[in-house]
């Protein structure tokens, strides 16, 4: 079974391990203090809330999430019942309810993911439309506690590993990849690092 991040305990170590592996990533620790757990949800609901956010700001996603709810769509069976009609009702547009309707249909086993490989998890996850490699490790990384899973398409995740860094550009998601390796097995933790420092260094020039 690989290695999971279930407690604050389990950040401190991987912390622990990233400040001997890295002098910038223990710079970036220092400034940003503990790390937050940041664990989410499994299942099916999950996944359609990934879905649904994206390309969409971030109280659009809420309200829509709420007419979801009100009208029972975040659960497979309904959604997989459900007429393109209701769909669209509750504000789906038409390519995310027929990416809701390809999750419910889909027939993930949830609780074998958890035992999964997470190379396997993405790659169950990503056969299904609307479900691209960030949305699977986004998922292997906060529902499941993955700490080796890392989402190197993640743009912040980019520009902070740029800003820590002093590149010039901001690395592509190959480049990010394996500037990310030495991190493991505690890549999930270096993320939550780098998320904090790109939020620090924003605070810190007065953007956004």
């Amino acid at each position: 079974m690989e290695r999971l991040i279930e407690t604050d305990r389990d950040l401190h170590d991987g912390a622990a391990h990233l400040r001997a592996t890295c002098p910038r990533l223990a710079h970036a620790l220092e400034l940003v203090g503990p790390l937050p757990l940041r664990r989410r949800p499994e299942g099916f609901a999950q996944l359609l809330w990934a879905i649904t956010g994206q390309q969409v700001s971030t109280a659009s996603h809420a309200a829509l999430w709420a007419r979801l709810q009100d009208a029972g769509l975040t659960d497979a069976e309904e959604v997989a019942q459900a007429a393109d009609e209701a769909l669209r009702a509750a504000g789906l547009s038409r390519q995310k309810a027929r990416y809701a309707r390809a999750l419910a249909e889909a027939g993930i086993d949830y609780a074998a993911l958890r035992r999964a490989p997470t190379g396997t998890v993405i790659d169950i996850l990503t056969r299904v439309p609307g479900i691209g490699p960030w949305t699977a490790e986004i998922y292997a990384m906060f529902s499941l506690g993955r700490a080796d899973a890392f989402a190197a398409g993640d743009l912040a995740l980019q520009e902070a590993a740029r800003l820590l860094y002093g590149l010039p550009d901001r690395p592509a998601e190959r480049d990010l990849r394996a500037m990310a390796a030495p991190w493991s097995p505690w890549r999930a933790v270096a993320a939550r690092a780098l998320w904090a420092y790109y939020r620090h260094a924003k605070d810190r020039e007065g953007i956004g």
